[in-house]
């Protein structure tokens, strides 16, 4: 009986030890991820691109209103896990706050942004209804081939009616104007730069609404001119593609280098939040 009982200690020894020596060993591995944080050029690229299901990122909302972590925390705990409990993506981000605090304040620093100063969505809604309406996809990356091989860095927001100098567009923040002018690509562009440190980037438009000039003020809804088709050859190029406006968003990152955000997410967001105008 003694011998039995011996055994039965052994085997709970040995059977704890194991336990100990395999949750010993998931915590290396997470420690290991969590040592790997955004260090990795793919888990970046994941990261930009925002590629979750269009369900899971409205959930993510839903957790963000009841936490003290953002949505960008929590798909970047999803992109590092593939987890999409709310519980067990708050258990990952108490380790990445408590062993990589300055990774998440740069990430932070990228949400706000992205999302700190938005105000209307880009195009808004006819006063009448005359059929204008407009359409856009998840078409972040997208293969492009003029001037090379290249992904689509933006959103494609189509014009029902494929009449350029029609559709109104709007600035969708406050903020300066950095550039504007013809790109070749670009076709005649605008870029703001919004107080919180966003590059809100229009292009392929008709004209503009003033004679804008790099340094001016501007303010979240004010016009910048009319969808066109402009662009993809020298200055006045038009035709080459339907009308349409092209909205880009870049972060400078911590290198001081510059990183394009998916604007899909953005722009389904600003659905919501649309001016009427007489057009």
């Amino acid at each position: 009986m003694k011998y039995c009982k011996r055994i039965v200690i052994h085997l709970l020894i040995l059977t704890a030890l194991l336990c100990f020596i395999t949750t010993l060993l998931e915590n290396m591995q997470q420690t290991a991820k969590i040592a790997n944080l955004l260090k990795g050029e793919d888990t970046k690229e994941l990261l930009r691109r925002q590629q979750v299901p269009a369900e899971l990122y409205e959930d993510m909302i839903t957790y963000e209103e009841e936490s003290d972590f953002s949505r960008y925390d929590y798909l970047l705990a999803h992109v590092l896990t593939e987890k999409t409990e709310k519980k067990e993506l708050d258990a990952y981000l108490k380790l990445l706050y408590q062993y990589h605090p300055q990774n998440i304040r740069n990430m932070e620093r990228v949400e706000t942004a992205v999302w700190g100063d938005l105000s209307y969505f880009p195009i808004p809604l006819p006063q009448l209804e005359n059929g204008m309406s407009t359409s856009f996809e998840n078409s972040w990356m997208f293969e492009r081939n003029f001037g090379g091989n290249r992904g689509h860095e933006g959103t494609d927001l189509m014009a029902s009616v494929n009449e350029r100098g029609r559709y109104p567009v709007l600035s969708m923040t406050d903020g300066v104007v950095e550039k504007v002018g013809w790109l070749k690509l670009g076709g005649y562009r605008i870029g703001i730069r919004s107080p919180h440190g966003g590059y809100f980037y229009y292009a392929h438009l008709n004209d503009y609404a003033r004679d804008f000039q790099e340094g001016d003020e501007i303010k979240a809804g004010e016009l910048l001119g009319f969808m066109g088709d402009s662009g993809y050859g020298p200055e006045g190029t038009t035709g080459q593609f339907a009308v349409h406006l092209h909205v880009g968003i870049y972060v400078e990152d911590e290198t001081e280098g510059e990183i394009s955000v998916n604007p899909y997410w953005v722009l389904k967001w600003l659905e919501q939040q649309r001016l009427y105008y007489q057009y």
